[in-house]
C-alpha cells in the first residue's frame, strides 16, 4: 500500500470516528428524552439500591447497554428507533449506528499502542481489536501496554477491523492480572456466547462438550437422572472433582507448583427456585449441554401415568415447562420420546384438545411456545478459555509473543 493510498485510509477513519462521535452525542440525549423514561429510570433505580448511590461509571454503563442492548416491548432497541426517526441519516451513517447493537463486550489486554488506536485482545474470545475513542487518543491516557481494561467495544462498520470504545471504560495495570483473570474465567463461564464471537471457539467448544458428556455419562451411568435436590449437588459436586482430578493426572507438569486455572472451584450449588423443588431432572443432551429442571419427577410421573393430567398440580408443572422462557423444548421432546403411549393423552388432557397428536402437531406446540430457541443457531454449553488467558490465569510469563487472530469484519445489518 502506498503512503498516499495510507494517508487517505487514515484520513477517512478519522472522519468515521468523529462522525460517530456525534451520532453518539445525538443517540445519547434521544435515549434520555421523556419517551424512554419508563424504562430507564427503573434500570438506573435498580442498580442505586436503597441508598440511591450510583457511580458515574455505572450510571454510563447502564444507559449504554439500555441504548444499544435493551428491548423495548416491540422487540426494538432505542438505536432502532432513532435511526428510524432520522430521515436525514446518511447510509454510512446508519449502517454504522446499527452495527452498534451488536457490541463486544470482554476483558481486554492492552497489546500496544499505534497511533490514536489501541490494539487489544479480548482474553475471553481470544481474538484482537484495533480499538479508537471518539473522543480521540487522549481516552487512552494512562493505559499502558501490559495492562489490562474492562470494555464495551462497537464496530466502525465502514472501517475494516476498527472498533471503538462504548459507554465506560476502566483500566487496571500488569499487576492486577490475577483479579483480571479471575474476571475474564467468570465472564467467559456465565456468558459462552462472548467466547464464542470466535468461530474457532464454537468448534472447539462442541468437541470439548462432547468429551465432558462422555465423561458425565460414564461417571453418572446416564445422560439423564431425577434426583432430590441435595442428591443433584452431592452427584455434581462429585463429578466435578473427578473431572479436575483427571485434569491434573493428565498434566502433572502444569500443576506442579503452582495452581491450575480451574482447580479448586466453589462447591456447586443449586439456584433457589431449584434448591426448593421435590426433584430435579439433569439432562447432558448432545445439543443442548448440561441443564437443571424443577419438578422434573413429577412431569415424567405425569407422561407415565396420563391419568394424573386430571390433578391441577400436575397440569401446572406442565404449564410451566411450555410457558417458561428459561426452558428449552428438550424435557418435553425427552419425555414425549420416553412415553409416546400416553403422550397424546397428557397433551390432550392440557389442551383440551380431542384431535392432538404429538407426532403431528408437537414440534408446532413447541415452536409456538418457544420462538427465542428456534430463532438462534445451537451452540455449545462449554466455554472454551483462550491459551492466553490460560497464561495469565496461571502466572505464566509469555515467552514469546504470537500474534492473536484479528477478529473477522462484522457483516453490515440490513
Amino acid at each position: 500500500m502506498s503512503a498516499a493510498v495510507r494517508g487517505e485510509d487514515e484520513a477517512s477513519l478519522r472522519g468515521l470516528v468523529e462522525r460517530s462521535s456525534e451520532l453518539k452525542a445525538e443517540l445519547v440525549s434521544f435515549a434520555q428524552g421523556p419517551r424512554f423514561d419508563r424504562w430507564l429510570t427503573p434500570l438506573l433505580l435498580e442498580a442505586a439500591g436503597p441508598q440511591r448511590q450510583l457511580e458515574e461509571g455505572d450510571a454510563i454503563r447502564i444507559i449504554d447497554h439500555f441504548i444499544l442492548q435493551y428491548r423495548l416491548p416491540d422487540g426494538s432497541t432505542v438505536v432502532d428507533r432513532f435511526v428510524a426517526g432520522r430521515r436525514d441519516l446518511t447510509e454510512a451513517d446508519r449502517q454504522m449506528l446499527l452495527g452498534w447493537r451488536d457490541p463486544v463486550e470482554g476483558v481486554f489486554e492492552v497489546q500496544c499502542k499505534d497511533g490514536d488506536a489501541l490494539v487489544l485482545l479480548n482474553l475471553v474470545d481470544d481474538l484482537e481489536y484495533r480499538t479508537y475513542s471518539n473522543v480521540g487518543r487522549a481516552a487512552f491516557r494512562g493505559v499502558s501496554k501490559g495492562g489490562f481494561l474492562l470494555a464495551c467495544l462497537v464496530p466502525v462498520h465502514s472501517a475494516d477491523g476498527a472498533w471503538l470504545i462504548s459507554g465506560a471504560m476502566s483500566h487496571y495495570p500488569k499487576s492486577s492480572a490475577t483479579e483480571i483473570a479471575r474476571a475474564a474465567l467468570q465472564l467467559a463461564t456465565s456468558h459462552p456466547e462472548l467466547v464464542f464471537r470466535n468461530p474457532e471457539k464454537i468448534e472447539q467448544g462442541w468437541l470439548s462438550m462432547r468429551e465432558d458428556r462422555a465423561a458425565f455419562i460414564e461417571f453418572c451411568g446416564s445422560d439423564e437422572l431425577i434426583l432430590s435436590p441435595a442428591e443433584a449437588e452431592e452427584r455434581l459436586n462429585a463429578y466435578y472433582r473427578h473431572r479436575q482430578e483427571a485434569a491434573v493426572a493428565e498434566r502433572p507438569d502444569r500443576a506442579r507448583g503452582r495452581r491450575l486455572p480451574g482447580i479448586d472451584l466453589p462447591a456447586f450449588e443449586l439456584p433457589q427456585p431449584l434448591a426448593d423443588s421435590d426433584t430435579v431432572g439433569v439432562i447432558y443432551d448432545e445439543v443442548d449441554g448440561l441443564n437443571f429442571y424443577a419438578d422434573y419427577g413429577m412431569l415424567r410421573d405425569l407422561f407415565a401415568d396420563p391419568a394424573l393430567a386430571g390433578r391441577r398440580q400436575y397440569q401446572d408443572v406442565l404449564r410451566a415447562y411450555l410457558r417458561d422462557e428459561s426452558i428449552a423444548p428438550l424435557p418435553i421432546r425427552r419425555l414425549a420420546a420416553a412415553y409416546p403411549e400416553t403422550a397424546d393423552a397428557v397433551f390432550r388432557k392440557l389442551l383440551r384438545k380431542s384431535g392432538f397428536t404429538w407426532g403431528e402437531h408437537g414440534e408446532e406446540l413447541l415452536r409456538r411456545r418457544k420462538p427465542w430457541y428456534y430463532a438462534q443457531e445451537p451452540r455449545p454449553g462449554v466455554s472454551v478459555v483462550g491459551e492466553r488467558l490460560r497464561e495469565v490465569a496461571s502466572g505464566t510469563r509469555r515467552q514469546k509473543f504470537t500474534r492473536a487472530r484479528r477478529v473477522p469484519r462484522q457483516p453490515d445489518h440490513p
